[in-house]
């Protein structure tokens, strides 16, 4: 917490999850110096005639925003104890400094239900009167003509109270009849809020599940440190199929039984819908649960059940980390791997830095769970800085790691074999058919072809919006991934005219096309973006899968995380480097992780497992560790190549980002960006940092805006600090940069 001295705090009234409002200024007393933190509740005078109103402290500063005589004092500290929304406060604060953006911009993270719809209420008519006075009443309304009263009334001589749909609906009767009713005490309404749980129909808990030696080892270690006040981070490295989820329901369950809450986070929950009823099943109703696809009401109830201590464990992605918790003790992070744990947008904080943040904060202990961990997490554990727990053998008695067949593209093609299919693929797959045995074929691109382009003059149909190809859906529609810009398709080619078009590359829909014409009389299904977007078409196409009613299943990324199919014993990758080409220095590292994660989906039930992998680069150290499912060979190569490149986790590097419509305006900005950084830095003995760009963004121009990137690396943060610091007054306070928008970006 911030306890510097500062004469000015701007400070929220009344804040609330739906609204963040503006902050005023306040002058600090000097009894107060040193007291009044982020965070912190006060009593402050508001409005004209200054009654005494309670508001959060989210800024501090020693510069007033207006006169100084007109400013108002803060009265005080609030009494009682810090609620939690104090310890959000300040987690935001934390962001601010850390990710370089503002404090309404991390306010609005930390509190992210922005728009409260309120619970479904069931509202029950009460009738007030006793069998003569309703007669008369009804009487009464029949010789006035009110039709309507005199049809509500009379069912009240059957049934002493009617819910408000039945009036409605059966009775024809509105809230115009019913509201003089009431003013004149003949009826009560009584209003009950149901209760919005996204998960319905789950069986009773699980007994206690026995754990094995390795699985019992682990959790023995957290709940021993968790007696004797040890509050640390912990990375569980277990391969795929050793029981992580066991271990953290023991430890959960250890904590909750402490009157402590937890906090479970998954990178994409819709995806792991498995996952999610287990833990249902073994903690029933004390269970809230968040994701991007409940509606606003689903959303709203969970949040509240939250915040009034109905519920002790919060599943859900990165935004669950900020639920409403005031004795928060265990932070758990599954799959801790997953780029769906970065923001990509401002502030871009990662969940793995914010909940080591908050468990800090909290008091709370924090568990990474991955089998193909970070560079960063593993690297953390190595150096001592968090506790290394390993499982090393699958739970399933019988289970065994999958053997992993590597088949080179390039000898396919010699031979003559242009089909997506490999020889060996194939004959695996008419086998596990045969057997009536379960396939899911992993492709990491969806859509029919990748990109269109014209055989005649070579170029391919852009996005005009975007510095990307059009890729094709089905075999009519042309789809920009970047604005959703979409076209039929044409039939000559917009540079040259030429008739001759053809799509290049495959995705998931062209893949089951194909799949379809090779293997007739399979039953196929397909998941991904497109066939998953209504709302639970995720738990639909899983729910089909897992009942046997398709024998394949294709899919991108989303089908290899965590799931648990008993019956699949065959795992084809279509292209297995397809990831290895992009140009990002994590390329290898997610290569090798996604590979993995997808490998261990074959033979988790007791029969065998087999997995192909299908690539043109049959020998790279990340396929190659991957096969094997050998991490440390992986993480030692790995980590090599980043000390010979200077790239984190062996430093910390910022991107900046600068984005404008006026790509003159952009250039310019960027430019004098690096000539003050370098300028300013060499005052200072020329502090260590290197500066690579800046270069045009990735994808140069997204829905017509252009984008470069500067990068600067450095092993102190404090100077990445500053350096953000220098830009953000240079951008304050001077016109070119009006036009251009300036993101930051830490890894």
């Amino acid at each position: 917490m911030d306890t510097g001295t500062y004469a000015y705090a701007d400070i929220i009234i009344d804040i609330s999850h739906e609204k963040v409002d503006k902050p005023f200024q306040y002058r600090i007393p000097e009894a107060l110096s040193g007291v009044i933190a982020i965070g912190v509740r006060v009593r402050i005078p508001f409005g004209k005639g200054n009654g005494l109103r309670t508001g959060y402290v989210v800024g501090l500063s020693n510069t007033p925003a207006f006169d100084v005589g007109r400013m108002k004092e803060i009265a005080g500290p609030a009494p009682g104890s810090t609620p939690v929304r104090s310890q959000l406060i300040q987690l935001a604060w934390w962001m601010k400094r850390t990710y370089g953006c503002t404090m309404n911009q991390a306010l609005k993270t930390v509190l992210p239900v922005k728009q409260a719809a309120k619970g479904r209420e069931k509202k029950t008519l009460c009738c007030l009167l006793d069998g003569p006075a309703l007669r008369g009443a009804i009487g009464e309304a029949q010789k006035k003509g009110y039709q309507a009263r005199a049809r509500l009334l009379s069912a009240f001589l059957e049934t002493p109270e009617l819910s408000m749909e039945a009036a409605s609906a059966k009775l024809k009767v509105t809230a115009s009849s019913i509201r003089p009713l009431v003013e004149r005490g003949v009826l009560s309404i009584r209003s009950e809020e149901i209760s919005k749980s996204p998960v319905r129909g789950v069986e009773a808990p699980d007994q206690r599940p026995l754990l094995n030696e390795e699985q019992a080892h682990a959790a023995g270690r957290f709940t021993a440190d968790y007696d004797a006040g040890v509050r640390t981070a912990y990375l569980l490295h277990g391969i795929t199929g050793s029981g992580k989820t066991e271990v953290y329901m023991e430890c959960m369950e250890h904590v909750l039984a402490r009157g402590r809450q937890v906090i479970l986070l998954i990178p994409e929950i819709s995806l792991t819908y498995q996952t999610v009823m287990r833990f249902y099943r073994r903690f029933g109703d004390k269970i809230a649960i968040l994701n991007s696809r409940l509606s606003d009401g689903e959303r709203f109830d969970q949040w509240k059940r939250a915040e009034e201590g109905r519920v002790s464990v919060m599943i859900g992605p990165r935004s669950a980390l900020f639920a409403p918790f005031e004795r928060l003790g265990l932070i758990i992070m599954d799959e801790e791997h997953e780029g769906a744990y970065k923001s990509e947008t401002t502030p871009r904080y990662h969940a793995r830095e914010a909940a080591r943040r908050r468990a800090m904060d909290s008091g709370a202990s924090l568990i990474l769970g991955s089998a193909t961990p970070s560079m960063e997490a593993y690297q953390e554990a190595l150096s001592g800085k968090s506790t290394l727990l390993r499982l090393t053998q699958r739970a399933v008695s019988g289970s065994r790691i999958p053997a992993v067949e590597i088949v080179d593209l390039r000898e396919e093609l010699r031979d003559g074999n242009k089909s997506m299919f490999s020889r060996r693929l194939k004959e695996l797959i008419e086998d596990r058919l045969e057997k009536r045995e379960q396939i899911m074929l992993f492709i990491n691109r969806r859509g029919y072809s990748n990109f269109i382009s014209c055989r005649s003059c070579g170029e391919p149909v852009r996005c005009p919006h975007c510095d990307v190809s059009l890729t094709l859906h089905g075999k009519s529609r042309l789809v920009c991934h970047y604005c959703g810009y979409s076209i039929p398709m044409m039939e000559n080619c917009p540079s040259c005219g030429s008739p001759y078009l053809a799509g290049f590359g495959a995705g998931t829909q062209k893949l089951e096309e194909l799949a379809k014409k090779e293997f007739p009389g399979s039953r196929i299904l397909r998941m991904d973006a497109d066939t998953t977007a209504k709302k639970g078409g995720h738990e639909a196409i899983l729910s089909a899968f897992s009942g046997h009613e398709a024998d394949i299943l294709i899919g991108t990324q989303m089908i290899v995380k965590g799931h648990d199919f008993g019956r699949v014993t065959l795992v084809g990758i279509m292209a297995a480097d397809l990831s290895l080409n992009t140009p990002d220095y994590r390329c290898s590292e997610r290569t090798f992780q996604l590979l993995t994660q997808a490998a261990g989906r074959a033979g988790r039930g007791e029969r065998a497992g087999a997995v192909v992998f299908q690539t043109y680069q049959p020998d790279h150290y990340a396929i190659r560790s991957a096969a094997s499912q050998d991490y440390e060979a992986f993480y030692r190569q790995e980590i090599a190549y980043r000390r010979a490149m200077n790239y984190p986790p062996l430093c910390r590097m910022q991107a900046v980002l600068f984005s404008s419509a006026s790509r003159e305006a952009l250039g310019a900005a960027a430019e004098r960006s690096k000539e003050a950084l370098l300028q300013a830095l060499s005052e200072n003995g020329r502090e260590e940092a290197q500066f690579i760009g800046p270069v045009h963004a990735p994808v140069y121009k997204v829905n017509d805006i252009y984008r470069k990137i500067l990068y600067i690396k450095s092993e102190k943060c404090d100077i990445l600090d500053r350096i953000r610091g220098i830009l953000e007054n240079l951008a304050a306070g001077n016109e070119a940069f009006r036009p251009v928008t300036i993101q930051y970006d830490i890894s």
